[in-house]
């Protein structure tokens, strides 16, 4: 696995500790010597974050759920082509805050997107590529948002949203775990940071077996 490289995805609602369990995973590889790159969606690249501009803040514009499907997959797709996979090819880890199991919450189960259109554009953006592990990070919607908002700063088109918007993503992403139990692995989110950090770690060494030992610190 690690000749073309480890690519796993975080995902889960705002507010659930995502972005800080990636930052802790990635210090851990890097300390064993691991190349790394962190990276997220929408974004990764400079046309792809200034795509990310776009979406997040229309500047009062609004945006149809077809439009913000088709520049979210745009994005994704010159991240995958651009970043991504001259990341694995080379052999590095490539950890992701969110990937197209999000298109599937945020589009599809937030916004109602049909999933045959999301199927469609995955198949073309993705051409293939499919992480090797899944973290969602999971907790009750009225926990993960009162975290969110206690971060304060300014709230994108997204962080704006209803408590049952967010209720209809995390059925969604659920709804993805029933589908792809294989990849997709659930982290308790109400847990202490590190108590999640060593559920992360757990499912990091059933992926990489044998070669646990070598990344542990």
């Amino acid at each position: 696995m690690s000749e073309h490289g480890v690519f796993v995805t975080f995902e889960g609602i705002e507010g659930v500790g995502k972005s800080t369990q990636l930052s802790r995973l990635c210090a851990r590889l890097q300390g064993a010597g691991r190349e790394v790159i962190t990276t997220r969606e929408p974004g990764g690249t400079p046309l792809a974050e200034a795509i990310r501009g776009l979406v997040l803040n229309a500047a009062g514009e609004v945006v149809s759920p077809t439009a913000e499907l088709m520049l979210m997959c745009a994005a994704r797709a010159v991240h995958v082509e651009n970043l991504i996979r001259p990341a694995l090819a080379r052999g590095a880890w490539v950890l992701c805050d969110r990937f197209f199991d999000a298109t599937y919450a945020y589009q599809g189960g937030g916004r109602g997107v049909a999933l045959a259109a999301i199927d469609q554009l995955a198949s073309l953006t993705l051409a293939g590529l499919t992480p090797h592990l899944t973290l969602l990070f999971d907790a009750p919607v009225t926990t993960a948002l009162a975290r969110a908002k206690s971060r304060g700063g300014v709230t994108d088109r997204f962080e704006s949203e209803q408590e049952a918007f967010f209720e209809r993503v995390k059925a969604m992403y659920h709804q993805r775990l029933q589908q792809d139990p294989q990849r997709l692995k659930l982290i308790d989110a109400t847990l202490s940071p590190d108590a999640v950090e060593s559920l992360v770690w757990e499912q990091v060494k059933l992926l990489i077996g044998g070669q646990a030992s070598a990344v542990q610190r």
